[in-house]
């Protein structure tokens, strides 16, 4: 249904034809980012279930290593083994741009390359179990960071497709029928008007010519009257 406000002139006619074009040429473009996003998203949804399910059985491991472990320590020697870690970590964020979304990325160092200083205790007084423990758990971290940094763009690109989608259809099932209808109008419209402008005149162009024919006639008739009289 046309806009109540609508103005039916060839101006407007033109204004309403240049943003159509411009409406059918956005609705293609966010329908080609909608697609990419999918596509985008779909591969971060399969990383992040192999991702994890990997995380998830290492913590599986870790725990039970640690349960194997708290059970041949007692539980204050256990605290006392992981009470002041020897390795620290220093954690940065940056970002990338995924098809206008900025998603983090995620990057660790430890201060020291050492790799046994991830054992805060002493061997002598320690079960093997809780070395394990302790050695899944430093191998499993970059895992869960790396997961961590998935889930959160799968979670930025899910809202970016989300949105992308209500453009896409207020586009394409409220903006570009309007605009079409409202184009539809004022095209009947103008053509009404030039239709009723030609029938005016060419009834103009009757009248003028049947007064032409009526003065002709007269003159005619005031001729053959003076010839008469003559």
């Amino acid at each position: 249904m046309p806009s109540a406000t609508i103005n039916p002139t060839r101006m407007e006619l033109t204004r309403l034809k240049g943003r159509l074009k411009t409406a059918q040429r956005g609705h293609k473009l966010l329908k080609d980012k909608r697609d990419e996003l999918m596509k985008q998203f779909m591969d971060v949804v399969r990383e992040n279930r192999a991702l994890r399910k990997r995380v998830e059985e290492a913590l599986v491991r870790a725990h039970g290593s640690f349960t194997v472990a708290s059970a041949i320590m007692s539980p204050e020697m256990l605290e006392q083994a992981l009470m002041y870690p020897k390795q620290s970590v220093e954690l940065d964020m940056t970002f990338a741009n995924i098809m206008s979304v900025d998603v983090p990325e995620y990057h660790f160092r430890t201060k020291n390359d050492d790799p046994s200083q991830i054992y805060p205790y002493g061997f002598a007084q320690t079960s093997g179990e809780l070395d394990d423990a302790v050695t899944e758990l430093a191998g499993v971290f970059q895992d869960m960071l790396k997961l961590a940094q998935i889930e959160k763009t799968s979670q930025l690109l899910a809202e970016e497709i989300e949105k992308t989608r209500r453009r896409v259809n207020a586009l394409e099932y409220v903006k570009i029928p309007q605009m079409q209808e409202n184009i539809k109008y004022i095209t009947m419209k103008l053509d009404e008007n030039e239709r009723a402008n030609t029938i005016r005149l060419m009834k103009v162009k009757d009248m003028i010519l049947k007064e032409a024919m009526e003065e002709k006639r007269t003159q005619t008739s005031q001729m053959l009257e003076n010839c008469g009289n003559a």
